[in-house]
């Protein structure tokens, strides 16, 4: 059977934790940060747990990592 490859998007997208949870970023990040309220331009650099709905088809796209 073949070698299991990164989906490189994904990899750049999301990140495993030591406890094996997937971490996302808020999106919309780039385009008119400077008119969004200070709170949700605070928020887009926090990280959060992926919905526990795509974590399967996430970490299929991960599967060579």
């Amino acid at each position: 059977m073949p070698k299991l490859k990164t989906h490189k998007g994904a990899a750049s997208r999301f990140r495993v934790t030591g406890g094996g949870k997937i971490m996302r970023m808020y999106g919309s990040r780039n385009n008119f940060r400077r008119k969004k309220r200070k709170p949700v331009t605070v928020a887009f650099g926090r990280t959060v747990e992926l919905h526990p709905t795509s974590e399967k088809r996430v970490e299929r796209l991960l599967a060579g990592q």
